[in-house]
């Protein structure tokens, strides 16, 4: 018998009286991390907007450009127990039992195949996998199961896990066959560049007043502006809108698309991903575009309240599988959308 509590869903009525006050609190947390860091704004968005949405994100790039620090102080700043958390290191040499606890000795002589969970992957809502990529495939098949299937097997039994936000992070994407279903769960993934070329005073001065906080022990972007319990409303709200129907016929059919996703900016979508897969062989499946049409919303609503705008399309700059992939479309996303 699991002895996870789910976290109760409160009704639609409840959630949309207190939906815009919550889209506030959550924009308010945002913009208050970035003050933290030196242009990582668009890194702290995406982690808000993949946080809400429960989709996992991958954050890429070269050692000391702040992806461990991100993720840190945006767990900090949600101040969220250590019960909910749990952080990793991989290597190609990491056991099951670092991840999802040891083998229950005293039960194992019962014949009982139980392991030790508390504190590890199967007991947290949020997680980050530093490393992701270098887990070997007894690791690699664990997390499929519980990033996929949201379970973990104990003694053959399948018990749900509360895992609802997960960040990754890799120095670099390996191209090696047998990874691409667990880099395919990541619809998106984006590069975390180093600065200093561009910002190097800011990077010094704001480098040094972390630095200070630190020896001090001082988390002043802790500030309390909204919980974990804010994004998972914000899922639950979202979640209600898209599950909305009125209507059968394609006349009289209501629904979120309709709703809120105008018909312009919906042919648009549809364009980008016809030249992303026909021009520059970007894989994109079936799950990914629903998934996507789900960011694009959330990242509506965050930003502009529920309405999607050829803005929100710019996700699409997300979607690389390798780093040339993930070069190529920063460059050509804003383009096919007409900002540069």
């Amino acid at each position: 018998m699991s002895d996870i509590v789910e976290w109760e869903i409160p009704s639609f009525a409840a959630l949309k009286k207190e939906s815009e006050e919550i889209r506030r609190r959550i924009n308010h947390f945002r913009q208050s991390l970035g003050r933290f860091f030196v242009q990582k704004q668009e890194l702290i968005d995406l982690m808000v907007i993949a946080a809400v949405a429960q989709e996992p994100l991958l954050l890429v790039g070269p050692p000391g450009t702040a992806k461990s620090d991100l993720v840190l102080k945006f767990k900090e700043s949600l101040q969220i127990s250590e019960e909910d958390y749990f952080e990793y290191m991989l290597t190609r040499f990491t056991e099951p039992s670092e991840i999802i606890g040891a083998i229950d000795i005293s039960k194992l002589r019962d014949g009982q195949y139980i392991r030790r969970k508390q504190g590890k992957l199967p007991t947290c809502r949020l997680a980050f996998l530093d490393e992701i990529f270098k887990s070997n495939s007894a690791i690699l098949n664990i997390l499929l199961t519980i990033i996929n299937e949201k379970k973990f097997y104990q003694d053959g039994v399948p018990e749900p896990v509360p895992l609802r936000i997960l960040f990754a992070a890799t120095n670099e994407i390996p191209e090696q066959g047998e990874l691409a279903a667990l880099k395919d769960r990541f619809v998106l993934k984006v590069l975390s560049r180093s600065v200093q070329d561009r910002y190097f005073q800011d990077l010094i001065d704001t480098g040094l007043q972390s630095e200070t906080y630190r020896v001090f022990q001082k988390k002043p972007w802790a500030e309390g502006l909204c919980s974990l319990e804010d994004f998972f409303k914000a899922h639950a709200y979202l979640s209600y809108l898209f599950a909305e129907r009125k209507g059968t016929g394609e006349n009289d059919l209501q629904n979120d698309r309709t709703k809120f996703f105008p018909n312009d900016v919906f042919r648009e979508f549809q364009r980008l991903v016809k030249t992303l897969v026909r021009e520059d062989h970007i894989f994109i499946s079936d799950r990914k575009l629903v998934k996507l049409y789900k960011l694009f919303r959330i990242r509506a609503w965050l930003f502009s309240g529920g309405t999607v705008t050829k803005s929100d399309l710019g996700l699409l700059a997300y979607l690389g599988e390798s780093m040339k992939e993930i070069e190529h479309l920063h460059q050509k996303i804003p383009a096919l959308l007409g900002d540069n």
